[in-house]
């Protein structure tokens, strides 16, 4: 389940990066999907081996902090996109 849950997570990170470079609308349903599924799946090992808690949040939140970062960007340069789109 370790490794799942850390090819989830490597996957969701490399999304979030390609969203950083071509946002579109339709990308961020599939973006946040694997947010949850990566949550999800951390949540879930939490519960299973509640000794390394310290650990897990520290990477679980370093982890939804360059998520979040890079979904606000994206989600920044998507609308700056469409301005850009409705005064040509």
């Amino acid at each position: 389940m370790v490794m799942l849950h850390v090819i989830i997570a490597l996957v969701s990170m490399g999304y979030a990066t390609m969203l950083l470079v071509s946002p579109t609308k339709a990308s961020f349903g599939a973006h946040y999907t694997l947010i949850a599924l990566t949550v999800a799946s951390g949540t879930y090992l939490l519960i299973a081996s509640p000794a390394h808690m310290l650990e897990t949040c520290t990477m679980g939140l370093l982890y939804l902090g360059f998520v979040a970062v890079a979904t606000k960007f994206a989600y920044t340069k998507l609308a700056a996109e469409k301005a850009r789109r409705k005064l040509n």
